[in-house]
């Protein structure tokens, strides 16, 4: 892959292929599936797929020498995650939020007071 991805991209990526079947993965199916051309490397879809693992966000279990992967979060889900760890580091999150409301569009703008007034 020639272009560079966002921080979180590949994560995305594999949690999405991941959804998408029925049976778990191992690393080689995921990277195939992703980049037919092979031009991914197999040690960067093993080194995410450890990290998702770490982070609850798969499951993986041993099939032989290999480990095969399943998801267990969403894309949605991912990135929720990394806004919740970015605020963990933050002591003044009421600045933090402030900006970035401030920087969503009127329509995010009013989803995000629609979601803070459902019931929980």
């Amino acid at each position: 892959m020639s272009t560079r991805r966002r921080p979180g991209q590949l994560e995305t990526e594999i949690v999405t292929v991941l959804g998408g079947v029925t049976d778990p993965l191992t690393p080689g199916e995921v990277r195939d599936l992703l980049d037919p051309s092979g031009q991914l490397s197999y040690s960067t879809v093993v080194t995410t797929l450890t990290r998702l693992y770490e982070k609850g966000a798969v499951a993986r279990h041993r099939d032989g020498r290999a480990f095969r992967y399943g998801a267990l979060a969403d894309p949605a889900g991912l990135v929720a995650d990394r806004m919740t760890r970015l605020m963990a580091v933050e002591p003044d999150r009421a600045s933090v939020l402030r900006r970035f409301v401030s920087t969503l569009s009127e329509q995010d703008e009013q989803l995000l007071r629609d979601l803070l007034r459902e019931p929980d």
